[in-house]
């Protein structure tokens, strides 16, 4: 019996628009992946990294998880990384987040959740330490709102205190971090003003957090 049929028809009829668009697609991808861009995005299925962006398969190098956590713990994701900049040479890493994140908004409430707290606890510690300042916004939307693009600010830092990061730095490689975050209500995309691509310029954006 087949499984998820419907599924493999959907590819079937992909793979072959692209063959008649563009008959050389396929073969140019298995001939070469040097993708200029990393992606470090949430795994919500509302967010498909390439489609958001215009890029085509082989354009686009992804990692995604729940709420786009970098943390110093996550092998898989350090993996990626350090896949992207020392093997594909990639010059821009996106750290990219998007507003009404479900993992942002456990983070947020106070009950259980199981064992995705675990996880979540970074984002929870976010929530704590910035505090004062969300209490000052007037609901719990825009509180929600701002804690997303925290989270996405931090992960950028995680990003750039990474040894991946910091030795391809040392060693004169040119690679940028870029923080934003994505509105899955209009599909726009918002570049959040946290751009790394030093050690001088991680020390700025610690600082600009830190007051």
């Amino acid at each position: 019996m087949k499984v998820l049929p419907r599924l493999f028809e959907n590819n079937r009829r992909w793979a072959a628009a692209r063959r008649a668009s563009d008959p050389d697609f396929f073969t140019r991808l298995v001939g070469q992946h040097a993708p200029e861009f990393l992606w470090i995005g949430c795994a919500d299925s509302r967010v498909p990294a390439n489609e958001i962006v215009g890029l085509l398969p082989g354009e686009l190098f992804v990692h995604r998880n729940i709420a786009n956590l970098v943390l110093h713990s996550d092998f898989n994701c350090l993996s990626v990384l350090q896949y992207a900049v020392d093997v594909l040479k990639v010059r821009h890493i996106i750290v990219c987040g998007h507003y009404g994140c479900g993992g942002v908004t456990a983070a947020m409430e106070d009950g259980s959740h199981g064992l995705v707290d675990n996880w979540l606890r970074p984002i929870r510690e976010i929530r704590r330490a910035r505090a004062a300042e969300l209490s000052r916004l007037g609901t719990d939307q825009k509180r929600l709102d701002r804690l997303c693009e925290l989270n996405v600010v931090q992960q950028v830092m995680n990003v750039a205190n990474t040894t991946v990061l910091q030795g391809a730095w040392d060693r004169g490689q040119e690679v940028t971090i870029h923080g934003w975050i994505y509105s899955i209500g209009d599909g726009l995309l918002q570049d959040l003003d946290v751009c790394i691509s030093s050690r001088s310029e991680l020390k700025v954006l610690e600082d600009r957090e830190d007051r």
